[in-house]
């Protein structure tokens, strides 16, 4: 799993570099007037920020929980070192319980506030670069059914291409993820073939008996 999950960061990193290399960098926005504001326009735009919402919603709880799954990474690399082999599971828990508690607390903060922003933030982008017709457009399309239908399979069609790009580029990227964890390992002192001591306390030998074997 992990290194399916490696994989697949190292295909998502490259897809990003061609697709960055291969794209025409967008027009600045300061090379074409800002269009006007109308209550037209900004009734169009309240409609897509509607359909909108749950693609908000989603964008603030991933601002909430990605630093929390950063400490609790750095927490689950520094439980070996700094935490008892026998309290490690109990502690794990609570660092889990302590993240939960952060994210119920802090996400409706933050989510409501992006909800409010969304208006004189992505609205004002809407409003200056579309058209009152184009809007009406995007909204009629954003609303459709079929549109609904085809942005809940985007995950599926998501997970179908990942599947199969990474079962076919696998016997060329595994090796490269091989060679960059070993180029990491160097650099950081470590070397990965020597074995690594057991994370718990060493066992101890048994106590040597006093007693000869009988003599037959």
């Amino acid at each position: 799993m992990l290194q399916k999950t490696v994989l697949v960061i190292a295909l998502a990193a490259a897809a990003a570099v061609a697709h960055a290399q291969t794209t025409p960098a967008p027009a600045s926005p300061a090379s074409a007037p800002a269009l006007p504001s109308t209550p037209a326009k900004r009734e169009l735009v309240a409609r897509i920020l509607k359909v909108q919402q749950p693609g908000i919603e989603a964008m603030a709880r991933n601002l909430v929980e990605q630093p929390a799954l950063e400490m609790m990474d750095r927490a689950a690399n520094a439980l070996p070192q700094r935490v008892p082999a026998d309290k490690r599971e109990s502690v794990a828990r609570d660092i889990q319980a302590d993240a939960r508690k952060f994210v119920d607390e802090t996400l409706p903060t933050v989510r409501d506030r992006a909800l409010k922003l969304a208006p004189t933030t992505i609205g004002t982008v809407l409003e200056e670069r579309f058209t009152e017709d184009e809007l009406k457009q995007i909204a009629t399309m954003m609303e459709s059914p079929v549109f609904a239908k085809f942005q809940q399979i985007g995950g599926d069609m998501q997970k179908a291409l990942v599947d199969k790009l990474v079962t076919d580029t696998g016997p060329q990227v595994e090796p490269r993820v091989r060679t960059l964890e070993a180029s990491i390992a160097r650099r950081l002192g470590i070397n990965p073939n020597q074995p690594q001591p057991p994370s718990g306390p060493a066992p101890t030998a048994p106590a040597a008996t006093s007693k000869a074997p009988a003599k037959k």
